[in-house]
């Protein structure tokens, strides 16, 4: 190990209650976790996280959930029994951050709300992910990803556009508001080490994605509706080149804006397209498109090969890249150099392939060794660390069935 390695992670110091399941939540933590935080996985008994029963299973183990939960302690519970409560609630004031992305109402209903737990511990940091929010109107609905893709207006404009809306196919609504949750932690954790002052942090996940609405809210408002956003398939309605072409072998993304346009043209050997009036602008390209794409893509054609296209495109600084498929990916050096394909270890499953940790810092090149808790792994150790229990109360715990674990 180097020297580098040893040096105490980032959020070394750090200590969270994670009450989160499934992936919007975990995603908090399992960022978290690689940067050292001290993360108390809570998991009702007996099942624990339902991301343990998510494919693919192998031996009995979730890859979806190990992928989620590495670095995690498992403590898991009986949260009938008024002494699982009684913990929790302990372990509040030995903790700076407290993440739910439980149902509407379930923290409130077990006095694990943010009100309650100020009274605990004012310092505390307190962050909810929900599908509406904690406020407004929808406030009490229920949802998943693909519920807050559809509401945010994120599949409106996803598909063809005589065909219907689509999702996209990853939980970017989950993830998303996940990373949103993440950085604002992070400056409350900056906030209270001024103030000393904790709060609650709200992320639904419509706004996270509602707010990646680059262009469609405001050019609707200064084109007084004229501009209407709505699926436009393969190619921008507004911009050209901008869309997904064929190419010899599959497809090629390009993304040209007017200061590109002219290497563009220069790139296919047709400098007379600079200067034409029909695509000199941005504008006129993207009405007169679709004379415009079969030019670009008989040029392609023309090169034999994607890697061709891709080269003179690249010797002319024009934005384009392949449309890479998921296991295409898997060897490709990009994510190989950027350490984004990553094999760990799982005392279950061996080997696995997962994705890479998307955070760059000099201070912290080498990422921790972790692994995934099985079901309440850590129940007796967490509580004997945190509360000073001895081990015959907690043996007390497991008999009575308030502490749960999977090994025993």
């Amino acid at each position: 190990m180097s020297e580098a390695a040893k040096k105490p992670g980032m959020l070394a110091d750090v200590k969270v209650l994670d009450f989160t399941q499934y992936l919007a939540g975990p995603t908090i933590t399992r960022l978290m976790a690689e940067m050292g935080a001290q993360v108390i996985k809570v998991e009702q008994a007996p099942m624990g996280d339902p991301s343990r029963l998510l494919p693919a299973i192998k031996n009995g183990r979730s890859g979806y959930f190990v992928q989620q939960n590495r670095g995690k302690r498992s403590l898991c519970l009986d949260f009938a029994k008024p002494e699982s409560m009684e913990l929790l609630r302990a372990l509040v004031r030995e903790v700076d951050v407290v993440l739910e992305n439980y149902g509407p109402g379930v923290m409130d209903r077990r006095g694990l709300d943010y009100a309650s737990l100020k009274k605990i511990n004012p310092r505390i940091i307190m962050a909810s992910i929900s599908a509406f929010g904690k406020t407004g109107p929808y406030a009490h609905k229920v949802g998943y990803d693909f519920i807050a893709q559809a509401f945010s207006g994120l599949m409106s404009m996803t598909g063809d556009p005589n065909g219907p809306p689509m999702f996209v196919g990853l939980g970017i609504a989950d993830q998303g508001s996940g990373v949103h949750a993440f950085a604002a932690i992070g400056y409350a954790l900056f906030y209270r080490e001024k103030t000393g002052i904790g709060q609650h942090i709200d992320i639904s996940m419509v706004d996270a994605l509602f707010h990646m609405h680059e262009v469609n809210v405001q050019a609707y408002g200064l084109t007084d509706g004229a501009f209407v956003p709505h699926r436009m398939g393969s190619h921008h309605q507004l911009i050209c080149p901008c869309g997904a072409f064929k190419g010899p072998q599959g497809y090629i993304v390009v993304l040209v804006l007017d200061r590109q346009w002219a290497a563009m043209a220069t790139a296919m050997g047709r400098p007379d397209l600079i200067n034409d009036p029909r695509y000199a602008t941005g504008a006129e390209r993207g009405k007169n498109q679709k004379e415009l794409i079969p030019i670009i893509e008989a040029w392609m054609a023309a090169q034999g090969t994607d890697e061709a296209v891709l080269k003179i495109f690249e010797e002319h600084r024009v934005p384009a890249a392949p449309v890479m498929s998921v296991v295409g990916a898997l060897d490709h050096p990009y994510f190989k150099a950027r350490n984004m394909i990553r094999t760990v270890t799982d005392p279950i499953l061996g080997e696995l392939t997962i994705t890479g940790f998307p955070l760059k810092f000099s201070e912290f090149p080498e990422l921790p060794t972790i692994e995934a808790p099985l079901l309440g792994e850590h129940g007796g150790e967490v509580l004997k660390q945190y509360l000073g229990m001895s081990d015959a109360k907690v043996a007390e715990l497991r008999a009575a069935g308030v502490l749960v674990s999977e090994r025993k």
